[in-house]
C-alpha cells in the first residue's frame, strides 16, 4: 500500500527550483576536511541571517504600497464628494515617496539575499543531463565551473559593484549634498542607500561559493579533492593575476600584450565573438551549472574580448541597477506571498469539495471541479507545482474511489495546473513585459481569453470523452453524494443567480455606476450579500413547501466568492487601468492575508514561512533577470541580434514561415528549459527578428505563452508528471505521461487557434481601451 501523503509536508512552490538543499543552513558532513567545516557553517549562517532578516521587507512593501492606494483613493472620493479641503488636511492623496521606497526596497530584497538562495540551492539550473551523472560527475563539473566560472565572475561583479555603489556618494561619502539623486521621480531620493546592497549581495555570493565548492570537494571523494586542491594555488595566482590586468593594468608588465590579444578580439568580429558566446552560453547551460552565474561570467568573458571590459563592466552595473529599480518587477513578489497566502488558508480545497458535491450527479463531474477550480486559482497562485500538488491530492483519491480512468484524470489535473503560466497575474507575464517592452497590463488584458479558451477545450475534451464513454468518469457512488431538497435544480438557478448578480454589482460599483449613494460600490455589493445570507438562513430554518438549500452551498459559496473577489480586484484594478500590477499586487497580498486572518489558517510561522518561501522564488527570478539583462546588453552591443535578424531575413521566408519556425523553437527549447531562462535569454535575442517583420509583441507574447505552457506537458521532461506523481504514487508514470499528451494536442490546438485568429489575444485590450476594438475577425499579428 501506498505511503499516505501528508499535504502540509509537501514543499510545492519549487518548481523552478532544480536542487534544493535538504540539509540544515551549517550543517556540515562529519567526514568534510576539517578545515573546511568551519568556514562552511559560518558563511552559510551567515546568508541564513541575511535571508532570515531581509525577507521581512516584504512586509513594509505591503503595507507602504497599500497606504498609498488607499489615500489616493480616499483623497478622489472626498474630492468627488465637495470634501477637497478635508482630505487634503488629512493628508490624503498621492504620496511622493511610495514609487522610489517600493522599487528599492525590492531591489534590496533579491540583491541581499542572492547568497541565500545560493546556500538552499534554489538559483535555477538546467538539470536536463545533469540529473542523470553520478553523484561524482555532478560534484567534479560544480567544481570544476565554480573555479572557472563562478569565482572569476562574482570577484569582477563585486568589485565593479563596489566602485559603482561609490560613485553614488559623490566625491565625499561624508557630504551628503553631494550624494547622487534619482532623476525619475518627483521626490528624487538618494540611490546610495539602495545601491551599495549591490556590492553587499555580491560579496556575500561570492563567499557562498566558497561552502558550495567544499559541497563537492566532499561529495566527489578524497582522491579528487585532493588533485582540486594542489591545483588551487596555481589557481588563485592566476585569477589575481587576471583581476589586476582588468582593473588595474598599469600595474602589471604585460598589459600591452593582454590588451591587445583579450581586449582586440584576436581579429574576429565582434558579431561573429557574440556567436561563440551564444554557443558558449548553451553548451554551459546545458551542461547544468546555475544558470544566473554562468551568464554573468560569459557577458564578463565575451564583451571584455569584443567590446572591451571598461563597456562591460558598465553595462554589468547599469543592468544590475536597472533591475533593483524596476517598478513593475515589483509585482513579481507581491504576487507570489498572494498565491502562496491563499493556498495556505485552504481555499483551494474547500472550493473543489463544493463543486464536486454540487456536480455529483454529472459525468465526470471530478473533471468538472477539477478544472473549475484550477481556472479560478491560477489567477490566484501561478505557480504550477503548486496547483498541480494540490489538485493530485485532493482528487487522485476520490478519482480512484469513483473508478475515473487515470490517464483521463492526470491529463486533466496536470493540465489544469499548468493554467497559472498564462491566467492573469501570471508571473511570466510580469517577466516577458519588459523583454518585449510591452505594457504588462495590455499582456493581462490579451491572457484572459487565451487562458479560458484553453479551459475550456480541457473540458469540452474530458466532458465529451466521458459522453463517448462514461466508463472513463461515471457518476459519483450515491454515498459519495450530497444531501439536497427535492428541487436540486431551483437550488442550483438561485445560488449561480445570486453569485452572478452579486459580480455584476461589484463590476457596476467598480465602474461608479452605484455612486448615486456614497461608497455605493462598497456598501450595495454587501448588503447584497447580507441579503443572500439572510434566505440562506431562513430558508433552511422554515423549508417552505419542502425547499431548502444544502450544506454544500455555504461551502461553494465561502470557497468560490472571498477569493474571487479579490482576484477580480487585483486583477481588475489593473485591466482598468486604476492601479499598477505592483499597487495591485500588494492589495492582492494584502487581502489574501486578511482572507487567511478570517478562515483561521494563518499563524505568525505560516506567514514567515510564506514570505521565506516567497524570497526564495523571487530571488531566482529575479536575479536570473538582472544577469540575462546584462548577458543580453552585452550581446547587443557586440552587433549579434542584427546579424541573426538580417541572416534570417535573407531566407526570403513569408512572416507565417518564420514565425512558425520561432514556435517550434520555442517548443523544442521548453522540453529541457524552464520558462525562465527562455523568457529572459531567448525570447531577447529574437525581438530584434519580430520587429523587422512587424509583428504584434502582444499577440507574441501570447502565443510564446501558451507555446510554453504546452512544454510544460511534453516528454521527457514534463515537471508536471513528477509533481502528481509525487502526491499519488500508486499512478504508474507512464499513464500519467500518456494522459498529459492527450491534453497538450489540445494545447496544440488552443496554440493554432490563436495564431489563426490573433483577435483571441488582441481584442479584449482594444475593447477596453478608449478608442475601441474592430472587430474580432479583423486583427492580424503583424503589418505588413
Amino acid at each position: 500500500m501506498a505511503e499516505e501523503v501528508i499535504p502540509g509536508d509537501l514543499d510545492i512552490t519549487d518548481e523552478l527550483i532544480a536542487e534544493r538543499r535538504a540539509e540544515e543552513p551549517g550543517q556540515t558532513p562529519e567526514d568534510m576536511t576539517a578545515w573546511q567545516r568551519p568556514i562552511t557553517a559560518f558563511i552559510d549562517v551567515l546568508n541564513l541571517w541575511a535571508g532570515r532578516i531581509f525577507c521581512l521587507l516584504l512586509i513594509p512593501l505591503i503595507f507602504g504600497t497599500v497606504f498609498e492606494v488607499v489615500s489616493r483613493k480616499a483623497f478622489a472620493v472626498l474630492t468627488d464628494y465637495g470634501m477637497n479641503e478635508t482630505a487634503i488636511a488629512w493628508g490624503l492623496g498621492p504620496t511622493l515617496w511610495n514609487y522610489d521606497v517600493s522599487r528599492m526596497l525590492g531591489g534590496v530584497i533579491f540583491m541581499a539575499t542572492a547568497g541565500y538562495a545560493l546556500m538552499r540551492g534554489v538559483h535555477i539550473r538546467a538539470d536536463f543531463l545533469y540529473r542523470n551523472w553520478t553523484l561524482k560527475t555532478q560534484a567534479t563539473v560544480d567544481a570544476s565551473l565554480y573555479l572557472a566560472f563562478y569565482f572569476p565572475a562574482m570577484l569582477f561583479f563585486f568589485w565593479s559593484s563596489g566602485e559603482y555603489a561609490l560613485s553614488a556618494f559623490g566625491n565625499d561619502i561624508f557630504n551628503i549634498n553631494g550624494w547622487e539623486r534619482a532623476g525619475d521621480s518627483t521626490w528624487a531620493p538618494f540611490l546610495a542607500p539602495a545601491r551599495i546592497f549591490m556590492p553587499i549581495g555580491a560579496f556575500l555570493l561570492l563567499l557562498q561559493g566558497l561552502p558550495e565548492l567544499f559541497r563537492a570537494f566532499h561529495q566527489m571523494g578524497k582522491e579528487r579533492e585532493a588533485l582540486f586542491l594542489k591545483i588551487l594555488p596555481f589557481y588563485l595566482v592566476i585569477l589575481a593575476v587576471i583581476f589586476v590586468s582588468i582593473f588595474y593594468p598599469k600595474s602589471v608588465p604585460f598589459d600591452d600584450w593582454f590588451q591587445a590579444a583579450f581586449g582586440g578580439g584576436f581579429g574576429f568580429a565582434k558579431s561573429t565573438i557574440g556567436l561563440f558566446m551564444l554557443g558558449a552560453m548553451l553548451f554551459s547551460i546545458f551542461v547544468g551549472f546555475p544558470i544566473s552565474f554562468t551568464l554573468i561570467f560569459l557577458a564578463f568573458t565575451f564583451g571584455s574580448w569584443g567590446a572591451g571590459s571598461a563597456v562591460t563592466f558598465f553595462l554589468m552595473t547599469l543592468q544590475v541597477n536597472s533591475t533593483m529599480l524596476d517598478d513593475q518587477l515589483v509585482a513579481v513578489p507581491l504576487f507570489i506571498l498572494m498565491g502562496i497566502v491563499m493556498e495556505q488558508a485552504g481555499l483551494m480545497e474547500r472550493l473543489f469539495n463544493a463543486v464536486q458535491l454540487m456536480m455529483s450527479r454529472t459525468r465526470g463531474a471530478l473533471f468538472i471541479a477539477v478544472l473549475f477550480v484550477s481556472t479560478v486559482f491560477a489567477a490566484a497562485t501561478g505557480i504550477v507545482g503548486a496547483s498541480v500538488t494540490i489538485l493530485g491530492i485532493m482528487a487522485a483519491k476520490t478519482m480512484n474511489k469513483s473508478g475515473y480512468d487515470v490517464r483521463l484524470a492526470a491529463g486533466t489535473i496536470t493540465a489544469g495546473g499548468t493554467l497559472g503560466i498564462l491566467i492573469p497575474p501570471s508571473i511570466m507575464l510580469i517577466v516577458m513585459g519588459p523583454v518585449l517592452e510591452v505594457p504588462v497590463t495590455d499582456l493581462f488584458r490579451a491572457a484572459i481569453i487565451p487562458g479560458v479558451l484553453l479551459a475550456f477545450l480541457y473540458m469540452v475534451y474530458a466532458l465529451g470523452r466521458c459522453w463517448i464513454n462514461p466508463n472513463l468518469g461515471p457518476i459519483l457512488p450515491p454515498d459519495e453524494q450530497p444531501e439536497t431538497s427535492p428541487y436540486y435544480l431551483v437550488e442550483v438557478s438561485l445560488v449561480l443567480f445570486a453569485i452572478v448578480a452579486f459580480f455584476w454589482l461589484i463590476t457596476l460599483g467598480a465602474a461608479g455606476s452605484l455612486a448615486f449613494i456614497p461608497l455605493g460600490g462598497l456598501i450595495i455589493p454587501i448588503l447584497w450579500l447580507v441579503g443572500m445570507f439572510v434566505v440562506y438562513k431562513w430558508a433552511r430554518a422554515t423549508k417552505p413547501g419542502g425547499f431548502y438549500f444544502s450544506d454544500l452551498w455555504y461551502e461553494f459559496f465561502m470557497g468560490l466568492v472571498p477569493p474571487t473577489v479579490l482576484i477580480a480586484f487585483a486583477l481588475g484594478s489593473i485591466l482598468a487601468g486604476w492601479a499598477t500590477p505592483a499597487e495591485a499586487a500588494a492589495c492582492g497580498a494584502f487581502g489574501s492575508i486578511l482572507l487567511s486572518l478570517a478562515y483561521r489558517r494563518l499563524t505568525v510561522k505560516k506567514f514567515y514561512d510564506a514570505l521565506i518561501k516567497t524570497l526564495e522564488i523571487s530571488v531566482l527570478i529575479m536575479f536570473l533577470v538582472a544577469a540575462s539583462n546584462f548577458f543580453g546588453a552585452v550581446f547587443s552591443n557586440l552587433g549579434t541580434p542584427k546579424y541573426l535578424t538580417e541572416l534570417l531575413l535573407s531566407f526570403d521566408l513569408s512572416i507565417m514561415a518564420m514565425l512558425i519556425f520561432v514556435m517550434a523553437l520555442v517548443f523544442l527549447l521548453g522540453w529541457p528549459l524552464e520558462w525562465v531562462p527562455i523568457v529572459l535569454i531567448i525570447v531577447p535575442i529574437l525581438v530584434p527578428l519580430l520587429i523587422s517583420l512587424n509583428v504584434n509583441l502582444t499577440w507574441f507574447a501570447i502565443l510564446v505563452a501558451v507555446n510554453l505552457q504546452t512544454a510544460w506537458l511534453s516528454p521527457p521532461v514534463a515537471l508536471s508528471a513528477y509533481f502528481l506523481k509525487g502526491v499519488v504514487p500508486e499512478w504508474d508514470l507512464k499513464d500519467i505521461y500518456l494522459g498529459m499528451m492527450q491534453f497538450m494536442v489540445i494545447q496544440v490546438i488552443g496554440l493554432a487557434l490563436i495564431f489563426t485568429f490573433p483577435g483571441f489575444a488582441l481584442w479584449l485590450p482594444d475593447f477596453l481601451s478608449a478608442n475601441g476594438s474592430p472587430g474580432f475577425f479583423s486583427y492580424s499579428g503583424w503589418t505588413e
